[in-house]
């Protein structure tokens, strides 16, 4: 049974999958290079033991958690650090990009000789108590890492090759945060055009489902809003350039981006976004 696990990086994600491994028995290691003291903490906390690249390339498995924009940089870096070693790690990719993205990223680690496996993402970081998100895996080598299910990872495998699992992934979290798109950017216009209260009504009348979901994933998309913008680009990839819906994906992509920088700022539309599901949960009281 491999118990040496390294986690790169030691986000939200990556620091929560850890703490979950950790609890279940698993050596998690991560790099602390340049990492600001809240970032140390916070791995600290999770049970993550900071070790240089020697020991990172030694691990039995490596699972590859960050922002979609940075994942091919990362793929580079490991393939450097496991090319002359004779013991190969499993490198998985649980980052969420494109089809095309992921097998560039194979043809990396592939270069250096080591297993890949395709993984995607599916739930909020683990929590104490709940359950752990879904880890859908795909590719020759997947079923090699099905042991993390002993370390308390809710994993899937999806039968196919690399690239499936990804797919899966930018087919779901086009249609959940394409929804939370449409959402955001139709009460912020309602709003500012009088209707709030008028759609709200509707809404609760006509499509309670969609209302209810409003009222989380409004306030929780605010300070995740920077994060999508990268993601939104590879589902736009994903769809390619001559789908007709690949622009959609690319307008979402500046939507998001313009709410992280309103946020930062004067926070205008996360307000209005904020005052939109606070009714709902007045309306409900």
């Amino acid at each position: 049974m491999s118990k040496t696990i390294a986690i790169l990086a030691p986000g939200a994600m990556g620091s929560a999958v850890a703490r979950r491994l950790s609890e279940h028995g698993a050596r998690v290691l991560t790099s602390l290079k340049g990492r600001s003291e809240a970032t140390q903490k916070r791995a600290a906390d999770a049970g993550m033991i900071g070790a240089d690249d020697d020991a990172i390339a030694g691990a039995d498995i490596i699972l590859s958690i960050v922002p979609p924009g940075e994942a091919v940089a990362l793929a580079d870096w490991l393939a450097g650090l496991i090319v002359s070693r004779e013991h190969k790690p499993v490198v998985v990719d649980c980052n969420a990009v494109n089809v095309d993205t992921v097998r560039g990223i194979e043809e990396i680690i592939g270069s250096a000789q080591a297993p890949f496996v395709d993984a995607g993402i599916i739930g909020f970081p683990p929590q104490a108590g709940a359950k752990s998100p879904a880890f859908y895996m795909s590719g020759e080598h997947a079923k090699d890492v099905a042991v993390l299910k002993e370390f308390g990872l809710d994993v899937r495998i999806v039968e196919g090759p690399v690239g499936a699992a990804s797919a899966l992934k930018m087919s779901y979290a086009g249609i959940v945060k394409g929804l939370a798109g449409i959402g955001s950017a139709m009460v912020v216009a309602a709003t500012k055009a009088g209707a709030a209260d008028a759609l709200r009504d509707e809404l609760a009348l006509s499509q309670p489902a969609i209302l209810a979901r409003l009222e989380v994933a409004l306030p929780d998309m605010i300070p995740k809003a920077y994060r999508w913008v990268a993601e939104m680009r590879e589902i736009s990839g994903f769809l390619g350039s001559d789908h007709p819906a690949s622009q959609i994906y690319e307008g979402f992509a500046r939507w998001f981006e313009h709410l992280a920088e309103d946020a930062k700022g004067e926070a205008v539309d996360a307000e209005l976004m904020k005052a939109f599901a606070a009714g709902i949960a007045r309306k409900k009281a």
